[in-house]
């Protein structure tokens, strides 16, 4: 009886050992074909199909000012990923963006489910004051770049105007015409007035290359003027011939009578 039990015995525990190894083995090749993904914060969790992830999305009321937004996102998703989100609907940058839940700031890196949003939970979205003031400056900017674009656009204008007149000189010495000199010099003093005008022009990068490609314009044209004050024809004054009337010679003294 006893050898019996004990085969008996025997029996079960192998039974239960193999029962209990290949259920390991079932264990480990499924461990095997599961899939891992990495979530933005770097913790590593199961992967999940795309059902799974359909069944994990949560409806979100945003209230920014006056507006009102709704989005989808992943229960699991961080708040700067919603940021992401709501960038698309109001075009605030991530970094111009407060989200406001349950009367607390949320950190880009804060998740979601963590914090306790759910289905159809009401987030507060206000943009950030920094970000206001630093695009008051930027606007500050880009309105004294456009007016500096405004103002050498004009000023080349009157370039234009005064080279053409610079041209129309040369061409006239050149063909042996006498060009007054306060004309030239007049000329001179004009195109010296729109260098001052550039100079009062305050402006970097693109602006200060435009600004200098025009002050080179004004440079050569009153160095085409100064060369062209020398080279001015001297035309000889006209020489008169004056026709002088002959008058004979003066009249006799006259002989006086005397009477008695």
């Amino acid at each position: 009886m006893m050898k019996k039990t004990r085969s008996h015995l025997c029996g079960k525990m192998s039974s239960s050992s193999t029962t209990n190894t290949t259920s390991s083995t079932s264990r480990r090749e499924h461990e095997d074909e599961t899939e891992w993904e990495r979530r933005p914060g770097g913790m590593l969790v199961q992967k999940r199909n795309e059902k799974d992830k359909a069944l994990l999305n949560v409806r979100l009321r945003v209230l920014y000012g006056v507006l009102r937004y709704r989005i989808s996102v992943n229960s699991q998703a961080t708040f700067g990923e919603v940021k992401k989100v709501l960038m698309g609907e109001t075009g605030l940058q991530v970094g111009e963006q407060k989200i406001i839940y349950r009367e607390r700031e949320r950190g880009n890196k804060e998740y979601l489910d963590r914090c306790g949003v759910k289905d159809r939970s009401k987030l507060i979205l206000m943009e950030d004051p920094t970000s206001i003031e630093r695009r008051y400056i930027e606007m500050r900017k880009n309105a004294r770049i456009e007016a500096a674009y405004e103002a050498i656009s004009c000023v080349s204008m009157e370039i234009d105007k005064l080279a053409e007149q610079v041209y129309a000189i040369e061409k006239s010495i050149l063909n042996g015409v006498k060009i007054p000199e306060i004309q030239i010099t007049t000329l001179i003093e004009m195109l010296m007035r729109q260098a001052i005008k550039l100079d009062n022009i305050s402006g970097e990068g693109d602006v200060s290359a435009k600004k200098l490609l025009q002050g080179k314009r004004v440079q050569q044209c009153v160095e085409t003027l100064d060369v062209l004050k020398i080279s001015n024809p001297r035309v000889k004054p006209p020489v008169v011939a004056t026709a002088w009337e002959m008058f004979g010679p003066p009249p006799t003294t006259a002989r006086w009578e005397f009477f008695n």
